[in-house]
């Protein structure tokens, strides 16, 4: 069995709803005819699988991808008022439940929250796993300009821990945009930043400290993470400022947190192996995005220097543990 754990559609409700509600964005046909969402520091090209299932299970079939979970990407739903996100979480909560039971051996999904208003995230998360049946939720590397380990966000954290689903983290517009608005350093470069310095700082905070449970997913392989835990916990040993929060190294804290598979070269796996350990690692394809590599992602894993059992884990079991996926 093969599970993609990360990969984005956009509900044509939510497309709507954006180009008739939300000034913040603007929603147009460039010179090609192609939808185009422009937002804040970048961009999407929606093409027919990021808005059409029957179009996005050929490509699947193709791949042998037996599974998709299902997930937004950006706007997401943060850059709006409180009444407006919690409108659009509805929206796609309710989109991708219904598709789910459409083609329940071929889809999962996770929830957005409206994470501006916590209290509303907290109801809106338990209408999504208990009444919705969706597999966990996904926010945004930062809520418009806040980061993740603010204070207000607590109760959100401790609610998907008492509820026991994955918070998967994905990269919004990048906290330090000024000098990545050229060059599309945006998704090249800060994505992966951003989502490194949200994990970061919800380690240090304190947050995996007090919700032992809570399990998070990182997205592109865990951004810079992999590569700077040597240097992160030896900072935390000599820094005082690193320890208000926690007591434990930052990297005993990794043993909570997960990974897709994206980084697009298999020596940055390999290394992302040894570091995490493979029963961390899942497969992710950014598909449909222009920046996709469906096409080598599977074979990327296969031919890993691994026992096929740890492969196993990495196209499948993995995901099937964490996200509570019955194999049919």
């Amino acid at each position: 069995m093969i599970i993609d754990i990360h990969n984005h559609f956009y509900p044509m409700e939510y497309i709507r709803y954006l180009k008739d509600n939300c000034k913040e964005v603007s929603v147009f046909l460039d010179d090609q005819g192609r939808t185009i969402i422009n937002y804040k520091g970048d961009y999407n090209v929606v093409v027919k699988s990021h808005i059409d299932v029957i179009e996005r299970l050929k490509v699947m079939d193709k791949f042998k991808i037996d599974m998709q979970i299902l997930t937004l990407t950006t706007p997401g739903i943060d850059f709006v008022n409180v009444k407006l996100s919690i409108e659009l979480a509805r929206i796609v909560n309710d989109s991708f439940s219904k598709i789910v039971e459409r083609f329940p051996d071929r889809f999962r999904a996770l929830a957005v929250l409206p994470m501006q208003d916590p209290e509303s995230s907290i109801e809106e998360l338990k209408r999504a796993i208990i009444d919705l049946g969706l597999n966990g939720v996904m926010i945004f590397s930062n809520v418009n300009g806040k980061p993740l380990d603010n204070s207000d966000f607590w109760t959100v954290y401790a609610e998907a821990a008492r509820l026991n689903v994955p918070i998967f983290i994905h990269p919004t517009s990048p906290l330090n945009l000024k000098y990545m608005e050229d060059y599309r350093i945006v998704p090249m470069f800060g994505f992966p930043m951003d989502t490194s310095l949200a994990i970061l700082r919800l380690v240090l905070s304190g947050v995996l400290d007090r919700y032992d449970s809570l399990k998070i997913v990182a997205s592109h392989t865990g951004g810079v993470l992999p590569y700077l835990i040597g240097r992160i916990d030896m900072c935390f040993k000599m820094y005082p400022e690193s320890k208000q929060n926690i007591s434990n190294s930052p990297s005993y804290y990794f043993k909570n947190i997960y990974v897709d598979s994206i980084c697009y070269d298999s020596r940055i796996l390999e290394f992302a192996c040894r570091m995490l350990g493979s029963e961390k690692i899942m497969l992710g394809t950014d598909y449909p995005h222009q920046i996709t590599d469906i096409e080598y992602a599977i074979e990327r894993i296969t031919k890993l220097n691994i026992s096929s059992g740890e492969k196993e884990g990495i196209l499948s079991g993995n995901a099937l543990k964490l996200f509570k996926i019955s194999k049919s």
